[in-house]
């Protein structure tokens, strides 16, 4: 379908970002940097990934039907050879932690044949960023963005919690308790041999690019029309074409491209040609490829917001995406205390007061961790209100038992266990 008016793309936003109905599914993705087992600072190629990984090789790497892992996940590598698993939707947090953990196995044992680890950081600590994987998008992106962008694609790892429910509430509950988790959960400090001074090295990347591709999306009584409001006010990142390149004209919005239409070709007596109703930003340059010259479609819409890296993404459900990759299982400590603290309104209204004080402090959290006095302070109340309602996640004991002491752990390094970390207590 293609889109004449902003008031199409804003429909089309609304109904495919923002669904109603209750919350009852959860799914994770997880992604690690990827090494060699005997020189971890060697960059890996980008058919020694595709041997490894075998009938589980993403079609990025040129395998037509990937095969899923044992417990359902699917494999796909990123621009740097970055490899995540995408879970299937679970039920329950329990039914996700065995199915991520069982897939983790695999995938961990799959590349340990062909010597290749996985990285236990947000942030490859050994290497600068080189992309190894070939596709019109990724050399879009990269020619696109700058320093912290061709970073952000080639280095980083992180771990995304998907969450059934996209009403406000819940909306804004993730979005302020941001900070203080981005603290909590830093573990991205060294990147290439360096310490980079940043609690999370990983976000820092995020500072640095475009902030209305990756900035949070302003929290208002109308989140639909917020998101809506960031996706068409955020520039192009790639426009998918048949041949040549993807590069999008610099600085032109999906709201431009809707305004102008693209390029309209009108003849005049002469037979000459003349472009009309186009802004100049749509003109391309040698440097980025051509204009574009066509409207666009909702299928470009969708596209384009798979090119959006806020906080906190609407999808037809809510996508978490600012927590660094964790190492080895630890990676379920972030999900359970979500998981917790959302199973309740109450308790969710709650987590919010305790957050109050932090709430936008994104780029101190990163950049100071739980040093920063107000970001600790929520992440101390979080994590203790959360720890006291674990048993509200359906996770078996010994599990929540492991959650508390990881959070207990990065708080104050070291193992404790008081009553605010006792994690069977069931009361409020």
């Amino acid at each position: 379908m293609i889109l004449r008016e902003t008031s199409e793309a804003l429909e089309h936003i609304s109904g495919i970002c923002f669904k109603t109905g209750p919350p009852r599914l959860v799914g994770a993705e997880l992604e690690w940097t990827t090494h060699h087992a005997t020189d971890p600072s060697a960059y890996l190629r980008a058919d020694q990934l595709t041997a490894a990984l075998g009938e589980h090789a993403p079609t990025s790497l040129g395998n037509p039907q990937p095969v899923p892992l044992p417990s359902g996940g699917s494999v796909t590598v990123e621009p740097g050879g970055q490899v995540e698993i995408s879970s299937a939707p679970a039920a329950t947090l329990t039914d996700l932690y065995a199915a991520v953990t069982a897939d983790h196995a695999a995938l961990s044992e799959l590349l340990a044949r062909s010597r290749i680890i996985l990285g236990e950081r947000g942030i490859d600590p050994h290497r600068p960023p080189r992309r190894i994987l070939d596709t019109p998008r990724y050399a879009a992106m990269e020619r696109a963005f700058d320093s912290a962008g061709r970073t952000m694609m080639g280095s980083t790892a992180g771990l995304q919690i998907c969450l059934d429910g996209t009403d406000p509430h819940r909306w804004a509950a993730l979005q302020e308790w941001g900070p203080a988790l981005v603290a909590l959960f830093a573990n991205s400090r060294f990147h290439a041999g360096r310490d980079t001074g940043w609690a999370s090295a990983r976000m820092a990347t995020w500072y640095g690019i475009d902030r209305r591709r990756t900035g949070p999306v302003p929290l208002t009584d109308d989140p639909v029309a917020a998101w809506a409001r960031y996706v068409l006010d955020a520039p192009l990142l790639c426009v998918r074409r048949d041949g040549g390149r993807w590069d999008a004209p610099p600085g032109t919005t999906f709201a431009d491209w809707i305004a102008t239409g693209g390029l309209e070709h009108r003849s005049h007596g002469t037979g000459r040609m003349s472009l009309r109703r186009i802004g100049p930003r749509l003109r391309g340059s040698p440097r980025f490829g051509g204009p574009i010259d066509r409207p666009p479609t909702t299928a470009d819409l969708e596209y384009h917001l798979s090119t959006l890296f806020p906080p906190v993404r609407p999808r037809g459900y809510l996508e978490v995406r600012y927590l660094d990759t964790q190492p080895g299982g630890e990676w379920i400590a972030p999900f359970a205390l979500i998981v917790a603290l959302l199973s309740d309104e109450t308790l969710t209204d709650c987590a919010r007061d305790v957050a109050a004080p932090s709430a936008g402090r994104w780029h101190a959290a990163a950049r100071r961790g739980l040093a920063d006095h107000a970001v600790r302070a929520s992440a101390v109340g979080l994590a203790e209100l959360a720890c006291r309602h674990l048993d509200r996640t359906g996770l078996p004991s010994g599990v929540r038992d492991a959650v508390a002491e990881i959070v207990a752990r990065r708080l104050y390094s070291g193992p404790l266990m008081t009553s605010s970390f006792t994690s069977n207590q069931g009361a409020r």
